[in-house]
């Protein structure tokens, strides 16, 4: 089928991060999520499938209906990759901080 996706795959899709958002709190099945789109339910059971590819989300049978729910530790790949650049952003606002602290003391 298709090698094995990656997280970043995943959550670039727009509807695929409306899904994360919508099963954080709780398991829904594939209908109670698709209920919440425009798109058609093979559509939304096709954003599921990715997710579950990518280990993001679990798939639990309970009786007859399919419930899913998400993988909040699997998360952390994506917050271990942005801590990089958060460091960077503050040492970038540090330094715009200081530069219009700098700027305002020049005016007076």
């Amino acid at each position: 089928m298709n090698s094995r996706r990656d997280i970043f795959q995943a959550i670039a899709d727009p509807t695929r991060r409306a899904i994360i958002a919508l099963i954080a709190t709780q398991a829904l099945t594939p209908n109670a999520i698709a209920e919440n789109f425009q798109s058609s339910r093979q559509a939304v059971s096709k954003h599921l499938q990715i997710l579950v590819e990518c280990e993001l989300i679990n798939q639990k049978q309970q009786g007859r209906e399919i419930f899913y729910s998400l993988k909040i530790e699997k998360m952390k790949e994506v917050d271990e990759w942005l801590i990089q650049f958060r460091k960077l952003w503050e040492t970038r606002f540090n330094q715009l901080d200081d530069l219009l602290i700098t700027l305002k003391k020049e005016e007076k």
